[in-house]
């Protein structure tokens, strides 16, 4: 089986998301600022190369609105300062998860999906498909 790379990439923005969401608690503001930069500068690289590369329209989307709110987060991460900086980088990391989560559910309740599903067989002399017994018992 292998990993498929919406998973990892949604993956690793839920995990860039929720550090990026303590260090913005965590860190002085200018800290969480350009470390917010620099995460959301990496998840915004990754989402467009996964909606550059992705062939399904709902990957595509999913990617680009990924990419869409890192990018938007980066360069809030230079625009603003202080209270309002912490703020922000607390509301990208948790918007970064909010997208990556609803993609990978997206991705997972898509029809095509296969379903695995448990077969129960009957043993051998219960199955209809074998000779019957007769069901006569002599006296």
């Amino acid at each position: 089986m292998a990993l498929s790379p919406r998973f990892a990439l949604n993956s690793i923005a839920v995990i860039a998301g929720a550090f990026l969401a303590v260090v913005a608690m965590a860190f002085t503001a200018s800290v969480a600022g350009w470390i917010g930069f620099g995460v959301f500068t990496g998840i915004a690289v990754l989402g467009i190369v996964g909606a550059v590369f992705a062939r399904k329209a709902a990957a595509k989307a999913g990617h680009g609105l990924l990419a869409a709110v890192a990018l938007w987060s980066l360069i809030a991460s230079l625009i603003f300062s202080g209270t309002v900086l912490t703020w922000l980088v607390f509301a990208g990391g948790a918007a970064v998860v909010a997208v990556a989560l609803g993609d990978l559910v997206a991705h997972e309740l898509r029809t095509e999906r296969v379903v695995h599903s448990l077969e129960v067989r009957r043993p051998a002399e219960n199955r209809s498909d074998t000779p019957a017994r007769s069901s006569h018992i002599a006296a």
